[in-house]
This record gives C-alpha cells, sequence and structure tokens, in this order.
C-alpha cells in the first residue's frame, strides 16, 4: 500500500479513523524512518496518531520496523541480560530519579543502558544528572561495554541508538505534541539479545495495549506508570509495577500499589536541577541516605526478575 494510502486509513478523525494492521504499521514506520515519507506526510502520521491513539497491534508494527536501525551492541554483555531504561520526560516538580535507580543496580552488578534525550528546554533530564555525576556518555558499542565493564550505568543518546527515531521525535518542536516515536523510543530493546526492560507510561488508559503488547511479543519488562514519565517508582508512594517474563504476567515479582493515606514522605531534595539531584544521588548511593521504600521495591523487583530469567537460560 501507498503512503497516502495508509494515512488515509489513520487521518479520519477520531471516530471515523480506522486502525492499521502490524503489517501495515510496520510499513509506514519503516517509510518515515527510512526517509520515504516527505515532511508533510510525517507530520500527517504523528498528528493523526496522536488523534487516534496506537493499538497494540500498531505499537508492534512501528517497533519491528524501528529495530533495524538500532546501534549494535555488544554481543556478549558480561553479566548478560542488561536492564534498559529508557528516559524520555525528565523532571518538572519531582527530582528525576531515574540515575539514581540505575546506579543502584550497577551496584549490583547489572549491566544498565538508560537511553533518551540529552536536553529539554523545561526540564531536567537523566543526561544532565549522568554528567554532574562524571558518567561519562556512550555513543557506541564499544563505550557501552566499557562502561559495563566498569560496572557503571550507561547513558546513551537516541540519536547515538536509532537515529532516524531521534529525527522523527524532533517534530516535537515543530508540531509542540508528542507522536508515536515517542511511545516507541519508550519500548526499544535489541531482539537479538536478551534484556528486562521497563516501560512506563504517562496516562493510565495506556496499560492495557501496553500490557496487550507485552503479552503478544513474549517481551521481558516492567510495566509501570512513571514518575513525570521516567521509568523510575515515585519516590512518595509505590505505584502497581507489574512483571511479565516471557509475556506472562509474574506475580512472583511484580509490586501491588501502594493503598491508604501516605503518613510520611522521604526526604527529597527541594530542588530537581542536575547538580542538587546528583548530590542527592551520590548520597543515597552511598549509604549516607536512606533509599525511598517504593524505589527499593522497584531494585528488587527488577533484579529478582532478571536472576529468573538468568536461571530460566541456563535450563
Amino acid at each position: 500500500m501507498t503512503i497516502q494510502t495508509l494515512l488515509k486509513e489513520i487521518a479520519r478523525g477520531k471516530d471515523g479513523a480506522r486502525s492499521l494492521n502490524g503489517e501495515q504499521a510496520q510499513e509506514l514506520m519503516a517509510a518515515v524512518l527510512d526517509g520515504r515519507a516527505s515532511v508533510a506526510q510525517r507530520a500527517g502520521f504523528a498528528i493523526a496518531m496522536r488523534v487516534k491513539g496506537e493499538t497494540a497491534a500498531e505499537l508492534a508494527g512501528f517497533l519491528r520496523a524501528a529495530q533495524p536501525h538500532l546501534l549494535p551492541l555488544p554481543n556478549a554483555p558480561c553479566p548478560p541480560c542488561p536492564i534498559w531504561l529508557p528516559s524520555y520526560n525528565g523532571a518538572r516538580r519531582l527530582p528525576n530519579l531515574t540515575p539514581l535507580l540505575a546506579l543502584l543496580l550497577a551496584q549490583q552488578g547489572v549491566p544498565v543502558l538508560v537511553h533518551g534525550v540529552t536536553e529539554d528546554p523545561v526540564r531536567t533530564t537523566s543526561a544532565a544528572v549522568f554528567q554532574a555525576l562524571g558518567l561519562a556518555m556512550t555513543h557506541s558499542a564499544a563505550d557501552l561495554a566499557q562502561a559495563w565493564a566498569r560496572n557503571e550505568p550507561a547513558f546513551m543518546p537516541l540519536r547515538s541508538l536509532c537515529p532516524p527515531l531521534a529525527e522523527f521525535l524532533t517534530l516535537r518542536q515543530e508540531l509542540g505534541v508528542r507522536n508515536s516515536g515517542h511511545t516507541v523510543a519508550k519500548l526499544l530493546h535489541a531482539p537479538d539479545t536478551p534484556a528486562l526492560r521497563v516501560v512506563n507510561h504517562t496516562h493510565p488508559e495506556f496499560a492495557a495495549s501496553l500490557a496487550e503488547l507485552l503479552q503478544a511479543t513474549q517481551a521481558h519488562a516492567m510495566l509501570m506508570r512513571g514518575t513525570e514519565g521516567e521509568p523510575v517508582a515515585d519516590a512518595r508512594r509505590t505505584p502497581r509495577m507489574d512483571v511479565y517474563l516471557h509475556g506472562v504476567l509474574d506475580t512472583q515479582h511484580s509490586v501491588p500499589a501502594q493503598g491508604g493515606s501516605l503518613h510520611a514522605l522521604p526526604g527529597l531534595p527541594g530542588l530537581i536541577d542536575a547538580a542538587s539531584t546528583a548530590a542527592y544521588t551520590r548520597q543515597v548511593a552511598s549509604g549516607a541516605l536512606p533509599l525511598p521504600a517504593p524505589l527499593q521495591q522497584q531494585l528488587d523487583a527488577l533484579i529478582g526478575a532478571r536472576r529468573a530469567l538468568l536461571a530460566a537460560s541456563r535450563n
């Protein structure tokens, strides 16, 4: 089908639009990422999907189209089964604790890849906090392997990890709204390298379609509502964290949402800039300050799920 025909299916408004099947979605996203779609077609695609919303089948197709553009990663990371943390939102009102989660995982010997944007005019990105922590940015498979060999978490810009997808995301600057590329970026993983992903959403209605996607693709992932869109538990109250292994909900490592009233709040820094967040991150990572309970639960769940995957791979 032509790009125009596919766009016509999805661009009929909220009530008139028809969803694409997986193959059609892959074809359309491939045209966008391969450079075969014009500027007008890319913008039309972005707005149409923003209005219509993505189905699980469409997301699976979009993801398949993006994966051939991924930077080849180390073939045999040691230890294996890295954890991927997609960081595309940053901090607006609360400190961005994605780097803290990454650092704590790395302290346990877990290879961690944080990927995302490097700059945001109004939010504190994980990239900025990594820089304030003195952790070098990675741009290649060799950089990534060296960071993991040092037992450090790695941050890789999306422009290095998947350049055409990063280019698609820049449409937000011109259109003023996010597009399907942002959701795809949060779902990225290397298909030939077993990994555990944190897949986070900002709106509850996305949870069902993402759960369907993880089940259909037999994914290894933790599905949760992120903190301001970041893949880290809210330090004030534990969110629901559903762990999927081979696409099946794993109740042993999943974490229920915290109920009831909050009786105490963690001692978070009052400022959310990169320097203040990095200082807090160092204090918690060194044990000088306590780790908020929700992050401890997320950390334990991810480490437990990863151990289960490694044990299954040896059997």
